[in-house]
């Protein structure tokens, strides 16, 4: 029989795939004091949801079927700022973990994670502690010590969060049609947001700026491959 809710901490999963998310709800109801009270594979639901069952914490990945977990993670921080969030991705945690802790975030792992170290994340989350992986946790250490800033030097990595969405679309191959689709914006806006990578990454056109961001997106995705293996 399914274990029903009761003083068990509750957790909302967002996640665009349904095999994930079962994956997950199935690892934390093994669990006697975590309950998986719902699931979201988009923003505007997982807000919906959010209000009407009140999660304790959400598990939730950067690539949603509509809108994506950065942006799902500034709108829970500005509007239920009691709720924890530990983002649960294949996205580069170099590139992205400490987009998420500065946007509200509590935490950020792998998916390819043990499932121990999930349960782990999520009850030092629900501690009142962040989690991050020891990598990371080093680099903000070191970046302390040294008196670095939190934002890292490389051109890409200097972009907003928008725009390295943007330029991350275009390095999928998407169109600027298809960009403005997927992100609900005009091919206006979109067109704006190409203009600036393009200034801000010193890039002449944008023929420059799409083998740019090819070239940027297969080399993070063979990074993540080569981590896989090891």
């Amino acid at each position: 029989m399914a274990k029903q809710p009761g003083r068990e901490h509750r957790i909302l999963i967002v996640d665009d795939h349904a095999l994930i998310r079962r994956g997950l709800a199935a690892l934390i109801g093994q669990e006697d004091d975590l309950f998986v009270c719902g699931e979201a594979t988009e923003l505007a639901q997982a807000m919906k949801i959010i209000r009407e069952l009140t999660p304790d914490l959400i598990l939730v990945d950067l690539t949603l079927a509509s809108g994506n977990g950065l942006e799902l993670v500034k709108h829970v921080a500005a509007a239920h700022p009691y709720v924890r969030m530990l983002v649960c991705t294949m996205h580069d945690e170099k590139i992205y973990a400490e987009r998420c802790l500065r946007a509200g975030a509590h935490g950020f792992i792998n998916k390819e994670a043990a499932g121990d170290e999930v349960i782990t994340a999520i009850r030092t989350i629900l501690s009142g502690k962040p989690y991050v992986s020891n990598e990371l946790s080093q680099r903000l250490v070191n970046r302390v010590i040294n008196g670095q800033s939190a934002i890292e030097t490389s051109p890409v990595q200097r972009l907003t969060d928008r725009q390295l969405e943007v330029f991350e679309l275009i390095g999928q191959g998407l169109s600027t049609r298809e960009v403005a689709e997927k992100l609900h914006l005009s091919p206006k806006t979109i067109e704006s947001y190409r203009e600036n990578i393009k200034a801000k990454l010193s890039l002449k056109s944008g023929h420059e700026l799409t083998r740019h961001a090819i070239q940027w997106v297969m080399e993070h995705t063979n990074a993540r491959l080569d981590d896989e293996r090891q």
